[in-house]
């Protein structure tokens, strides 16, 4: 049976309990560690800093871990709501599709090849790699005929991504010193991630929101075919060109930032469209709040799982994501795409 249409109320309902639960995931993010503070002093921290040890860890710790999550986690979010919108392909995400294998192989060439070690620098390449991998794969997946196929699509974002990683440990291992710092930031990782970090790539991954804002009443039209939405006034053409550079600066930006985190953008699209319907503008408000969610609670869980030891949270959400994938592949229809 088809879902409910819900009502806008309901949906705005929805979103403020989400942004609900996002607030107290921050706050336990920031409390859960390898030694736990108290939410009361968490709350003293933020209010009234003072000259203590569990203040510093909140601030120069913390605080930053979980801004960099919620950052990436929006980025990793939207851009795999965009690709699974324009592509109307339910397995798509820019790790599925090579986007982020692209990304980190292009860092890597800048850092092996180039010497580049700072995020300002060799965030062009993530961006670089993450485009034309996206370009590339969707070339492949749409040769032939009846268009861009959805299993073409992953097949070919699968094998592509698949040799850049090979390529990627490749170089790892040929020039061990110069990848060092980068081993932590392979598996997908928001240890150790400052404002630093952040403030370069932030302004990319704004314009890349701004532009999924404005692409996202197009691609409504779009998800009833491609003439339809023309005949509806919306620009194929147009609309794709916005939807790849957006995914580039999202996919590319958060790769730089924290590495290649797979699934994220996966699920959460899924989830989103079951909970708001197919109206890409609440997918995309929804997909904003839980996508954060998503990557702080596995980041919490790998702080956990092995205390006073982590695990990357690349790795925790490839353990969540991989059997969501089969489940998603074994369905006739995933989510009504």
């Amino acid at each position: 049976m088809p879902r409910p249409r819900r009502s806008a109320l309901t949906r705005a309902s929805i979103l403020l309990v989400a942004l609900g639960a996002l607030g107290a995931v921050v706050l336990i993010s920031i409390s859960v560690g390898s030694r736990s503070i108290p939410i009361a002093t968490v709350w003293e921290a933020l209010i009234s800093p003072a000259d203590q040890d569990e203040h510093y860890v909140i601030w120069d710790l913390r605080l930053p871990r979980t801004l960099v999550g919620l950052v990436v986690g929006v980025a990793l979010g939207v851009a795999g709501a965009l690709i699974q919108a324009l592509t109307r392909n339910p397995l798509a995400d820019p790790g599925i599709l090579g986007a982020n294998a692209g990304a980190s192989f292009a860092v890597a060439l800048g850092v092996g090849v180039f010497g580049i070690s700072s995020i300002s620098g060799y965030v062009w390449f993530a961006f670089a790699g993450s485009l034309a991998v996206a370009v590339g794969v969707y070339v492949i997946g749409s040769a032939g005929r009846g268009g861009a196929d959805p299993l073409r699509l992953v097949l070919a974002g699968v094998a592509i991504g698949a040799v850049l990683g090979g390529l990627t440990s490749a170089m790892t291992l040929v020039n061990p010193d110069a990848f060092d710092k980068m081993r932590g930031w392979g598996a997908g990782t928001v240890v150790g991630r400052s404002f630093d970090v952040v403030l370069p790539v932030l302004p990319f991954l704004v314009a890349g929101l701004l532009i999924a804002m404005i692409v996202a009443r197009p691609l409504n039209s779009i998800a009833l075919g491609d003439d339809l939405a023309t005949a509806l006034g919306a620009s194929v053409l147009r609309t794709r060109i916005l939807v790849v550079i957006a995914v580039t600066l999202l996919a590319g930006g958060a790769t730089a930032i924290a590495g290649p985190i797979g699934f994220v953008g996966l699920m959460i699209p899924h989830v989103a469209r079951w909970i708001v319907g197919p109206d890409q503008r609440w997918i995309l408000a929804i997909t904003i709040v839980l996508a954060p969610i998503l990557l702080l609670v596995a980041d919490i869980a790998g702080r956990l799982v092995m205390r006073p030891a982590e695990i990357p949270v690349g790795i925790v959400t490839a353990f969540v994501g991989a059997p969501v994938l089969i489940a998603l592949i074994r369905r006739r229809r995933a989510s009504g795409l």
